[in-house]
């Protein structure tokens, strides 16, 4: 296949080896790593087909432009160091003629564990994931980044990338955490916030993903999650308006 698959790394051991075995039928696969202290790097050495290289992070969008730019071919995949390509969307990539002129998304199944999570907003996501390096790159945000798409088609292929974010709660904590830094630093000088939008932003979260999401049907999976997605918006905007406040002075 002319598709270079571009895996950011950083303390996955738990998943990565099942992420890079659904990647064999790939030739070139770059696994970016931003300082591993676990054996992911051990693992992602394992595999003949990886192109492991070092190297820093800063931010979400810069990194995957940075990893890209390693890879042999102008095909980019994006797949994360705890997902997993599917046979079906294997089988698509394989037999696909693909245009520069589009970028592709993909379909996303979320997993808790191994339980999957069915709503919450979580499953069947279309996400932008391929794209013609030559064309097209991410943006520049550090967190939420996206494809940019300018004068370009967006087209959706067959199959599934199966997602497994998290295996324990504390990792919804840790992420809520380092996602809540990135989104202040970003918007610093940009947003407004306050102590009450920090407050009905995670309010409103919640409510929004356990009942309008219906994440109740995902029963203690789905209160994690709506849970987590309060915590993680109420401390997105406590940061941003603490920052602003620092900024000032």
């Amino acid at each position: 296949m002319n598709i270079s698959v571009v895996v950011l790394a950083k303390n996955n051991e738990k998943t990565i080896d099942k992420t890079l075995k659904s990647l064999v039928g790939f030739d070139d696969v770059v696994v970016y790593d931003n300082g591993s202290t676990d054996k992911t790097m051990q693992i992602a050495k394992s595999f003949s087909n990886v192109n492991l290289v070092q190297g820093e992070f800063k931010g979400f969008g810069w990194t995957k432009n940075q990893a890209s730019s390693f890879a042999k071919n102008d095909w980019i995949l994006v797949i994360d160091s705890d997902e997993v390509v599917d046979s079906e969307l294997l089988g698509e990539l394989k037999n696909k003629v693909l245009d520069e002129k589009i970028v592709y998304k993909l379909n996303f199944k979320a997993f808790y564990k191994d339980i999957q999570v069915k709503y919450c907003g979580w499953n069947n996501q279309k996400i932008k994931r391929l794209y013609n390096k030559t064309i097209t790159s991410y943006n520049s945000n550090d967190v939420h980044e996206d494809i940019i798409i300018d004068g370009l088609k967006i087209e959706e292929l067959k199959g599934n990338v199966e997602h497994y974010s998290y295996h324990t709660i504390s990792e919804f904590i840790i992420k809520a955490d380092r996602y809540s830094t990135l989104f202040a630093q970003n918007n610093m000088g940009k947003k407004s916030s306050s102590p009450t939008k920090a407050f009905f932003n995670g309010m409103y979260s919640f409510i929004r993903t356990y009942i309008f999401k219906q994440g109740f049907r995902d029963g203690y999976v789905g209160l994690i999650i709506s849970y987590s997605h309060m915590v993680t918006n109420f401390y997105k905007y406590i940061k941003l308006y603490e920052l602003n406040k620092e900024n000032k002075r």
